[in-house]
Protein backbone atom coordinates (compact mmCIF):
# COMPACT_ATOMS: atom_id res chain seq x y z
CA UNK A 1 0.00 0.00 0.00
CA UNK A 2 1.31 3.44 -0.92
CA UNK A 3 0.09 6.92 0.00
CA UNK A 4 1.57 10.15 -1.37
CA UNK A 5 1.80 13.31 0.74
CA UNK A 6 2.21 16.06 -1.86
CA UNK A 7 4.53 18.97 -1.17
CA UNK A 8 1.89 21.61 -1.85
CA UNK A 9 -0.55 20.01 0.63
CA UNK A 10 1.83 20.46 3.60
CA UNK A 11 1.33 23.02 6.31
CA UNK A 12 3.15 26.28 5.59
CA UNK A 13 4.19 29.40 7.47
CA UNK A 14 6.39 32.30 6.38
CA UNK A 15 7.68 34.40 9.26
CA UNK A 16 10.02 36.49 7.14
CA UNK A 17 13.22 35.12 8.65
CA UNK A 18 11.81 31.58 8.50
CA UNK A 19 9.99 29.92 5.60
CA UNK A 20 8.78 26.51 6.80
CA UNK A 21 6.74 23.56 5.53
CA UNK A 22 5.30 20.86 7.79
CA UNK A 23 4.65 17.34 6.50
CA UNK A 24 2.82 16.54 9.76
CA UNK A 25 0.95 18.66 12.30
CA UNK A 26 3.33 21.07 14.00
CA UNK A 27 3.12 24.34 15.94
CA UNK A 28 0.11 26.30 14.63
CA UNK A 29 -0.54 23.81 11.81
CA UNK A 30 -2.94 21.04 12.82
CA UNK A 31 -4.48 18.32 10.69
CA UNK A 32 -5.75 15.25 12.53
CA UNK A 33 -5.16 13.19 9.36
CA UNK A 34 -1.43 14.00 9.50
CA UNK A 35 -0.20 13.54 13.06
CA UNK A 36 2.77 11.39 12.04
CA UNK A 37 3.51 7.96 10.60
CA UNK A 38 4.48 5.14 12.96
CA UNK A 39 7.24 6.59 15.21
CA UNK A 40 7.90 9.39 12.72
CA UNK A 41 6.35 12.54 14.18
CA UNK A 42 7.83 15.58 12.40
CA UNK A 43 9.38 16.39 9.03
CA UNK A 44 9.89 20.14 8.71
CA UNK A 45 11.56 21.74 5.72
CA UNK A 46 13.04 25.04 6.91
CA UNK A 47 14.73 27.94 5.16
CA UNK A 48 16.29 30.48 7.52
CA UNK A 49 17.62 33.85 6.38
CA UNK A 50 21.21 34.96 7.13
CA UNK A 51 22.15 35.52 10.80
CA UNK A 52 18.69 34.46 11.98
CA UNK A 53 17.47 31.36 13.74
CA UNK A 54 15.78 29.70 16.68
CA UNK A 55 16.76 31.13 20.06
CA UNK A 56 17.37 28.92 23.07
CA UNK A 57 14.41 26.63 23.68
CA UNK A 58 13.78 23.25 25.24
CA UNK A 59 12.86 19.72 24.14
CA UNK A 60 12.37 16.44 25.95
CA UNK A 61 11.56 12.82 25.10
CA UNK A 62 12.18 13.15 21.37
CA UNK A 63 14.75 11.83 18.89
CA UNK A 64 15.70 14.80 16.66
CA UNK A 65 17.59 14.45 13.37
CA UNK A 66 18.82 17.45 11.36
CA UNK A 67 19.85 17.17 7.71
CA UNK A 68 21.25 20.25 5.97
CA UNK A 69 20.67 20.63 2.23
CA UNK A 70 22.30 24.03 1.63
CA UNK A 71 24.21 26.48 3.76
CA UNK A 72 25.41 26.00 7.34
CA UNK A 73 23.49 25.60 10.59
CA UNK A 74 25.05 26.54 13.93
CA UNK A 75 24.04 24.50 17.00
CA UNK A 76 24.59 25.09 20.73
CA UNK A 77 23.01 23.21 23.63
CA UNK A 78 22.95 22.98 27.41
CA UNK A 79 25.05 19.82 27.28
CA UNK A 80 28.03 21.89 26.20
CA UNK A 81 27.86 20.90 22.54
CA UNK A 82 28.65 23.55 19.93
CA UNK A 83 28.99 22.76 16.23
CA UNK A 84 28.23 23.89 12.69
CA UNK A 85 26.37 21.47 10.43
CA UNK A 86 27.03 21.45 6.68
CA UNK A 87 25.53 19.50 3.74
CA UNK A 88 26.58 15.85 3.89
CA UNK A 89 26.56 15.87 7.68
CA UNK A 90 23.79 14.47 9.89
CA UNK A 91 23.04 15.48 13.46
CA UNK A 92 21.17 13.39 16.02
CA UNK A 93 20.03 14.66 19.39
CA UNK A 94 18.21 12.52 21.94
CA UNK A 95 16.50 15.04 24.19
CA UNK A 96 15.46 12.55 26.88
CA UNK A 97 14.97 14.17 30.30
CA UNK A 98 15.36 17.59 28.73
CA UNK A 99 17.81 19.75 26.85
CA UNK A 100 18.00 23.42 25.87
CA UNK A 101 19.45 24.36 22.50
CA UNK A 102 19.60 27.04 19.81
CA UNK A 103 19.92 26.83 16.02
CA UNK A 104 21.09 29.72 13.86
CA UNK A 105 22.08 30.32 10.28
CA UNK A 106 25.87 30.41 10.50
CA UNK A 107 26.16 32.66 7.43
CA UNK A 108 25.70 36.42 7.30
CA UNK A 109 24.97 36.35 3.56
CA UNK A 110 23.40 33.02 2.54
CA UNK A 111 20.20 31.20 3.45
CA UNK A 112 20.36 27.83 5.22
CA UNK A 113 17.99 25.11 3.98
CA UNK A 114 17.50 21.99 6.08
CA UNK A 115 15.15 19.21 7.14
CA UNK A 116 14.42 18.65 10.80
CA UNK A 117 12.95 15.29 11.73
CA UNK A 118 11.50 14.11 15.03
CA UNK A 119 10.82 10.52 16.03
CA UNK A 120 9.26 9.28 19.23
CA UNK A 121 11.78 7.42 21.43
CA UNK A 122 11.32 3.84 22.55
CA UNK A 123 11.59 4.96 26.20
CA UNK A 124 10.94 8.16 28.09
CA UNK A 125 13.33 9.81 30.50
CA UNK A 126 16.55 8.80 28.74
CA UNK A 127 19.85 10.60 29.26
CA UNK A 128 20.24 13.37 26.61
CA UNK A 129 22.90 12.69 23.97
CA UNK A 130 24.31 14.52 20.94
CA UNK A 131 26.17 13.23 17.89
CA UNK A 132 27.10 14.58 14.46
CA UNK A 133 28.81 12.84 11.55
CA UNK A 134 29.75 13.40 7.91
CA UNK A 135 28.54 10.80 5.41
CA UNK A 136 29.62 12.25 2.02
CA UNK A 137 26.15 11.67 0.56
CA UNK A 138 26.96 13.52 -2.67
CA UNK A 139 30.25 11.68 -3.15
CA UNK A 140 28.47 8.34 -2.69
CA UNK A 141 25.73 9.16 -5.20
CA UNK A 142 23.79 6.26 -6.65
CA UNK A 143 23.61 4.33 -3.38
CA UNK A 144 21.69 4.38 -0.13
CA UNK A 145 23.80 5.53 2.81
CA UNK A 146 22.77 4.36 6.28
CA UNK A 147 23.01 7.51 8.43
CA UNK A 148 20.90 6.69 11.50
CA UNK A 149 20.21 3.21 12.88
CA UNK A 150 18.62 1.60 15.91
CA UNK A 151 21.85 -0.29 16.64
CA UNK A 152 24.36 2.26 15.32
CA UNK A 153 25.77 -0.29 12.87
CA UNK A 154 28.14 0.61 10.04
CA UNK A 155 29.11 3.88 11.76
CA UNK A 156 25.56 5.23 11.60
CA UNK A 157 24.31 7.51 14.37
CA UNK A 158 22.49 5.44 17.01
CA UNK A 159 18.86 6.28 17.70
CA UNK A 160 16.61 5.24 20.59
CA UNK A 161 13.90 3.80 18.34
CA UNK A 162 13.43 0.79 16.07
CA UNK A 163 14.07 2.85 12.96
CA UNK A 164 16.74 3.11 10.28
CA UNK A 165 17.29 6.17 8.10
CA UNK A 166 19.04 6.09 4.72
CA UNK A 167 20.06 9.07 2.58
CA UNK A 168 20.63 8.82 -1.14
CA UNK A 169 21.77 11.24 -3.83
CA UNK A 170 20.99 10.33 -7.44
CA UNK A 171 22.30 11.63 -10.74
CA UNK A 172 20.79 11.07 -14.16
CA UNK A 173 20.32 7.36 -14.78
CA UNK A 174 21.06 6.30 -11.18
CA UNK A 175 18.80 3.69 -9.58
CA UNK A 176 18.68 1.85 -6.29
CA UNK A 177 16.27 -0.52 -4.57
CA UNK A 178 15.43 -1.31 -0.95
CA UNK A 179 13.69 -4.39 0.44
CA UNK A 180 11.56 -4.26 3.59
CA UNK A 181 11.26 -7.14 6.03
CA UNK A 182 7.78 -8.41 6.85
CA UNK A 183 5.72 -6.15 9.12
CA UNK A 184 7.99 -3.14 8.50
CA UNK A 185 6.88 0.25 7.21
CA UNK A 186 8.57 2.84 5.04
CA UNK A 187 8.54 6.54 4.41
CA UNK A 188 10.38 8.16 1.48
CA UNK A 189 10.92 11.93 1.59
CA UNK A 190 12.12 13.68 -1.56
CA UNK A 191 14.63 16.26 -0.34
CA UNK A 192 15.70 17.71 -3.70
CA UNK A 193 15.02 17.37 -7.41
CA UNK A 194 12.72 14.83 -8.99
CA UNK A 195 12.65 11.05 -8.62
CA UNK A 196 10.63 8.10 -9.89
CA UNK A 197 9.43 5.54 -7.35
CA UNK A 198 8.15 2.06 -8.12
CA UNK A 199 6.70 -0.11 -5.35
CA UNK A 200 6.79 -3.88 -5.96
CA UNK A 201 5.28 -4.29 -9.44
CA UNK A 202 3.07 -1.20 -9.37
CA UNK A 203 3.23 1.62 -11.89
CA UNK A 204 6.13 4.05 -11.53
CA UNK A 205 5.28 7.34 -9.79
CA UNK A 206 7.03 10.66 -10.44
CA UNK A 207 7.69 12.80 -7.35
CA UNK A 208 9.29 16.17 -6.71
CA UNK A 209 11.05 17.90 -3.83
CA UNK A 210 8.86 18.09 -0.73
CA UNK A 211 6.74 15.06 -1.64
CA UNK A 212 6.58 12.19 0.85
CA UNK A 213 5.42 8.60 0.42
CA UNK A 214 4.07 6.29 3.15
CA UNK A 215 4.63 2.58 2.50
CA UNK A 216 2.94 -0.35 4.21
CA UNK A 217 2.72 -4.03 3.24
CA UNK A 218 5.47 -3.36 0.71
CA UNK A 219 8.30 -5.75 -0.15
CA UNK A 220 10.54 -3.55 -2.30
CA UNK A 221 10.80 0.03 -3.46
CA UNK A 222 12.91 1.14 -6.43
CA UNK A 223 14.01 4.75 -6.85
CA UNK A 224 15.49 6.30 -9.98
CA UNK A 225 15.84 9.69 -11.68
CA UNK A 226 16.21 11.17 -15.13
CA UNK A 227 17.78 14.35 -13.77
CA UNK A 228 19.07 14.77 -10.20
CA UNK A 229 17.47 14.00 -6.88
CA UNK A 230 18.06 13.39 -3.19
CA UNK A 231 15.89 11.30 -0.88
CA UNK A 232 15.59 10.13 2.71
CA UNK A 233 14.23 6.62 3.25
CA UNK A 234 12.93 5.50 6.66
CA UNK A 235 12.56 1.82 7.65
CA UNK A 236 10.14 1.83 10.60
CA UNK A 237 8.67 -0.70 13.01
Amino acid sequence: MIFIRKAEARGHANHGWLNTYHTFSFANYFDREYMGFRSLRVINEDRVSPSNGFGTHGHRDMEIITYVLEGALEHKDSGGNSAVLYPGEVQHMSTGTGIMHSEYNHSKSEEVHFLQIWLLPNSRGLKPTYNQRSFDIEKNSGKLNLVVAKDGRNDALKINQDADLFAGSLKQGDRFSYSFDAERYGWVQVARGEVDIQVDTDEKLSLKAGDGVALSEVQEVSISTQSNGEILLFDLA
